[in-house]
């Protein structure tokens, strides 16, 4: 038996009921639901998933100064300088390369002439190679690639070191044709 004093006690989250609000929750916590308003008469229950925000800050004024602001000097007149010098093409004979299929790097890396650096490189200059032999290796984000023979032939020219970085479509070596 309810009495009239325990219904006008009742404050305006108790309009929803404990069980009910529980409820609302347990669905809103199996759902991608983020926010939810619920209102009944006068009384609202507003739902809201996530971090709170944090309040904004208010905006410091500072007052203005008094005193008048020295004069600034005139920039000198020197001519900008640029920040990096153009470097200039080595001096002497230019290199000749020899006449073959040049191998040129499928992606950006850092070559690699053996498996590791205690192994023998895959190939010297002079060495015979056949169409699928192992060249050499770009290391490109942590993944070894290895480079194979698209030609047979024999390797005229190697034009990389090992552990050089390397761009996309730089010639790695010449292969000249047997």
């Amino acid at each position: 038996m309810s009495n009239g004093t325990s219904d006008a006690h009742e404050t305006s989250a108790d309009v929803f009921g404990l069980s009910a609000v529980r409820e609302v929750l347990r669905l809103i916590n199996e759902s991608d639901i983020t926010e939810i308003l619920i209102e009944r008469g006068d009384a609202r229950l507003h739902i809201k998933r996530g971090q709170a925000q944090p309040a904004p800050q208010p905006i410091a004024v500072a007052p203005l100064m008094q005193t008048p602001l020295a004069p600034v000097a005139p920039l000198p007149s020197n001519p900008v300088q640029p920040l990096f010098q153009p470097v200039p093409a080595p001096e002497g004979p230019p290199v000749e390369m020899p006449a073959g299929h040049t191998v040129v790097a499928p992606m950006v890396g850092t070559f690699y002439s053996a498996p590791s650096p205690r192994d023998p490189a895959f190939v010297q200059e002079g060495d015979e190679i056949r169409i699928g032999d192992t060249i050499g290796i770009i290391e490109a984000m942590k993944m070894m690639n290895e480079i194979e023979s698209e030609v047979a032939g024999r390797v005229a020219r190697i034009l990389v070191k090992n552990g050089q970085p390397v761009e996309y479509g730089q010639p790695l070596m010449v292969i000249e044709p047997l």
